[in-house]
């Protein structure tokens, strides 16, 4: 009988995907999202990195499930970005803003924020990963030679607009209607965007 481990998953093994999230929460933790990488995830958790795929697909979307990251703006920010290019502003705000008004995705998103706010060590793992998933794919997609600083403004106004009104809950922008919001922010996205 042969003892070499098969690539793929496993027969029997039930408590794999819970060992792959352990792993993944230390080696984020350890290393950053930057630093982990699917193959020390797996090693850790004692399985093939195909297993890691098979659950999970990719790093960003097993970092989103460890987190529990209410939006995945690694896969919806490039398409919003690729639309009528007179829009994404408004198109922008509008994604984040009616995301964010799914109770359950409002509750995930404001305990992440205040976590990676009062937290030293998550701070620089979410940092990590919307410096790469999310403010490097918007500065990728620009044709601009300033398409960094442009993206990080975006990121800057977006993470206000969400701490302003779902964290701290200012008035009136708290209650404010979601398309009012998106016409007087929009432009500002807009601008840091394209002109």
């Amino acid at each position: 009988m042969s003892t070499t481990r098969r690539r793929g998953r496993p027969k029997g093994e039930s408590g794999s995907r819970d060992l792959i999230v352990a792993a993944a929460e230390y080696e984020f933790g350890e290393h950053g999202y930057d630093g982990a990488t699917v193959r020390a995830i797996a090693a850790r958790a004692g399985v093939d990195s195909a297993l890691v795929h098979h659950y999970f697909g990719t790093k960003a979307d097993l970092f989103a499930d460890v987190i529990g990251i209410p939006l995945r703006p690694d896969v919806d920010v490039p398409a919003i970005l690729k639309g009528p290019r007179d829009e994404v502003g408004q198109r922008l705000v509008r994604y984040v803003l009616e995301a964010f008004e799914q109770p359950d995705v409002r509750r995930r998103g404001v305990t992440m924020i205040r976590v990676a706010v009062g937290s030293k060590a998550m701070s620089p793992v979410l940092v990590g990963f919307l410096a790469r998933e999310l403010i490097g794919r918007i500065t990728g997609l620009l044709e601009s030679p300033d398409a960094a600083l442009r993206a990080n403004l975006v990121a800057s106004q977006i993470a206000g607009m969400i701490v302003t009104r779902y964290v701290v809950r200012l008035q009136p922008i708290a209650d404010a209607p979601i398309d009012e919001l998106v016409d007087r922010i929009g432009p500002t996205i807009q601008r840091y965007l394209f002109d």
